[in-house]
């Protein structure tokens, strides 16, 4: 049997907009995503739509995408599990560094 190598976990720093009229990646500026999203910053609600929308976006399960910085501020970090920091950019269509 033999190893498999571990992929990286990318990570990606967001800007978000709560209660937008849609659900949208907005593009990249100063090497931050901005993205929007209908719901509110109530509960959590912006944030797992923020989430979703990644998941989504870039083809994996919801539950691979989370917040490990800014639960509670626009600026947050992102993680998503086992997808290449690469990959991860080329989804999103963005020439962010890597992180």
């Amino acid at each position: 049997m033999g190893h498999t190598p571990a992929v990286p976990d990318a990570e990606l720093t967001v800007r978000l907009q709560p209660r937008a009229k849609r659900n949208a990646i907005e593009g990249e500026r100063d090497g931050v995503l901005r993205v929007s999203v209908a719901a509110a910053p109530v509960d959590g609600q912006a944030n797992a739509a923020l989430c979703k929308l990644i998941a989504k976006q870039v083809g994996v399960a919801r539950g691979r995408v989370s917040i490990v910085r800014g639960e509670r501020s626009r600026e947050k970090t992102l993680r998503v599990e086992g997808l290449p920091p690469a990959e991860l950019r080329r989804a999103l269509g963005l020439h962010i560094p890597d992180r």
